[in-house]
């Protein structure tokens, strides 16, 4: 294994933490001023703002749009796939609203399931821009490992009483989501050739559309816009972790594939949320034997998979 190839693994497992990072501070602005979509709104909107300011200085920023831009116009790339980022949207709309419903381990499993059987599609037909990769049984088995091991790690947490099946149909379809997004992130990232441009086209896409679907809410039903509480500090961190997370995510999974990045980044998210809920918990969240013994399962899922050798990142010819 080549030390680029480690430190792409390194750096996916890296991206898998910033998640839980991310729905840490999102979950906590979201509790405080009891509005998911509003507080969706105000991470991709903060994380908009941050690399707007970036890019007005950033000549790699204007070069990757004028890349893309040449792209679009040779119909190199599709002009849909420029919308990958009102999937991101969708993706934190949908979480607000299920969460409360099923709490975050069930919604965990649900969405991990459906990045990872939307990994196995996408790097089949080669939605990324990276090439075709084969879907060998041994990915297969390693994919569904991977989920039975995210399930043992919140068993404990898990009481199904209170669980409702379509909510967590709606969750395996998020976690689907943020499949393909990855996959088109990885595509646009590979003709803007600069990974912030595609995640500033990410947070301009997601931002507009959570934008007009809290409008319509407010419009049409008792949804109303709540002032923004004034602290802790950390609760409006989401956007800038979400900056650095699309530029990692977009980069690293034209070179893994998405079902490589997704296992890894899994294990990335186990781990950084045993460090959180060490040092920063919840209410009502302890560190379990079931979630050490799922993170340990996890990377021995990523190992079983043989993501690492060249059988599973060869690119089909057909």
């Amino acid at each position: 294994m080549s030390k680029k190839t480690q430190r792409l693994d390194f750096l996916a497992a890296i991206s898998g933490a910033m998640i839980a990072m991310q729905a840490r501070a999102n979950g906590e602005l979201s509790h405080l001023i009891g509005n998911g979509v509003e507080a969706a709104l105000v991470s991709f909107g903060s994380g908009l703002l941050i690399i707007a300011i970036v890019a007005i200085f950033s000549p790699t920023i204007k070069q990757g749009a004028r890349n893309l831009r040449s792209a679009v116009n040779a119909k190199e790339i599709p002009r849909w796939t420029l919308f990958a980022g009102t999937l991101g949207g969708s993706f934190v709309a949908v979480q607000t609203h299920i969460v409360p419903l099923i709490g975050v381990a069930i919604y965990s499993v649900a969405s991990i399931a459906g990045q990872t059987a939307a990994s196995l599609v996408v790097d089949r037909i080669g939605l990324t821009g990276g090439g075709k990769k084969h879907i060998t049984p041994r990915r297969v088995a390693a994919a569904l490992f991977t989920v039975f091991a995210v399930f043992i790690s919140v068993f404990d947490r898990i009481d199904a009483k209170n669980v409702s099946i379509f909510a967590v149909i709606l969750g395996c379809a998020a976690g689907a989501i943020v499949g393909v997004q990855r996959a088109l992130n990885g595509q646009i990232n590979q003709h803007s050739q600069q990974s912030f441009t595609t995640s500033f086209l990410n947070f301009i896409m997601g931002t507009a559309f959570l934008f007009i679907f809290l409008t319509i809410l407010v419009a049409v039903g008792p949804t109303e816009f709540v002032p923004l509480p004034a602290g802790p500090w950390w609760i409006y961190t989401g956007g800038v972790i979400g900056v650095v997370y699309i530029a990692f995510s977009s980069t690293i999974v034209q070179h893994l594939g998405v079902l490589n990045f997704t296992l890894f980044s899994v294990g990335g998210q186990l781990i950084g949320s045993l460090i959180i809920d060490l040092y920063s918990p919840t209410d009502g969240v302890q560190v379990s034997a079931y979630l050490i013994s799922g993170i340990v399962m996890t990377y021995f899922g990523v190992v079983v998979g043989g993501v690492n050798n060249s059988q599973a990142r060869k690119r089909l010819t057909q």
